[in-house]
């Protein structure tokens, strides 16, 4: 098997952008970038560690969860989870971020690149409070480029459409999955339980 080097090559696979795709880029948040992340409850985090180690890691809250400081920068909280803190130590050595925010039922999303930076300031966590509990952290980008994705991605996988949704009786629950990966000495009930009283306690 044979794989593209450089871009001269891929650029002989592939039809150059075209003028749309490229204008579109913007280097802040105009009025419907606002709209859009006013309505979304949900992101995806792009980051790199200083080996090249790549990491995609979910962010998901309320509708308009991500703050809107000024039209170059936005603020992330973070919520607690598993303490592995991927996406946070990434962000301390390699601040480049790509993040594409969802809106259910909507198949065009948007995207932002730019430099993260991580915060533990009050004030802060305090105005992405939720019920009372702020988040223990915030990841503050200083975007570079936002624009629009087209539809196509989700045309394609009908993401939306509950028809073409697997059943999801088919699949293993989450603590059987880590029962086998683990070799929990526990049921696989008895993690899916432990899971939920955790989801229950530990949301914000």
């Amino acid at each position: 098997m044979q794989f593209v080097s450089n871009r001269d090559e891929l650029r002989t696979i592939y039809k150059e952008p075209g003028e749309g795709a490229v204008r579109k880029e913007l280097k802040s948040l105009d009025f419907h970038c606002r709209g859009f992340l006013a309505k979304s409850p949900f992101v995806l985090i792009g980051s790199c560690d200083d080996q090249g180690n790549g990491d995609v890691t979910p962010k998901g809250d309320k509708p308009g969860f991500v703050a809107i400081l000024d039209d170059n920068t936005i603020a992330i909280p973070d919520r607690p989870g598993n303490n592995r803190l991927d996406t946070l130590e990434n962000i301390l050595v390699n601040p480049a971020v790509g993040l594409l925010f969802l809106i259910p039922g909507m198949n065009e999303t948007l995207r932002i690149n730019g430099e993260a930076r991580i915060t533990a300031d009050k004030a802060l966590r305090e105005r992405l409070a939720v019920d009372g509990r702020p988040p223990i952290s915030v990841i503050v980008v200083t975007i570079k480029a936002a624009y629009m994705h087209c539809a196509k991605a989700f045309m394609r996988s009908e993401l939306w459409k509950p028809e073409s949704w697997v059943d999801r009786s088919t699949l293993p629950t989450l603590g059987t999955i880590l029962k086998d990966q683990l070799a929990l000495a526990d049921s696989a009930a008895k993690t899916d339980e432990w899971l939920d009283e955790s989801y229950k306690k530990s949301m914000w």
